[in-house]
């Protein structure tokens, strides 16, 4: 689906939610044969029988990608990712765990860059299904303006 929308169009304080993600243990396997992250935590299920979470946990990136993935749903011509601020790990997220991710219009400021694009940070907020927030972040969104601001 292509959504257009310009810097002029978002507005702070507007909120969407994604589908629900559920993490398998393919996900974990694949995703530390694509790292090379391969540590105990993630991998050895016996170790992690002796460790304080009991289980193991996926990796941190893992569920970032993800997370990151399910906000994707509409292709818009006018904007791109800018980049990530304030990535945080807050709670582990084990196989069989389902993540959803709220997306929250955090504020709008003009781009350091060019005078034709805005800056729309973008609150992403992953939860668990006991509705635990397991990650959260700030979407850089770089989006065209309707018409370039004078400088």
């Amino acid at each position: 689906m292509i959504e257009t929308r310009f810097f002029e169009d978002y507005a702070v304080g507007d909120t969407r939610q994604t589908l629900g993600r559920t993490i398998s243990e393919a996900d974990i396997v694949i995703h530390a044969g694509q790292t090379g992250d391969f540590y105990p935590h993630h991998m050895d299920a016996e170790w992690c029988k002796t460790q304080p979470f009991g289980q193991r946990i996926a990796h941190g990136t893992l569920i970032f990608s993800v997370a990151v993935g399910l906000t994707a749903g509409a292709v818009n011509p006018e904007a791109f990712s800018y980049g990530y601020d304030r990535l945080r790990f807050l709670r582990p997220v084990f196989i069989g765990d389902t993540i959803t991710v709220t997306v929250t219009i955090n504020g709008k400021r003009d781009s350091p860059k060019s005078p034709s694009h805005g800056i729309v940070v973008e609150l992403c907020e992953a939860k668990n299904q006991r509705g635990e927030l397991v990650l959260v972040c700030e979407h850089l969104l770089m989006a065209k303006r309707r018409q370039a601001e004078p400088r």
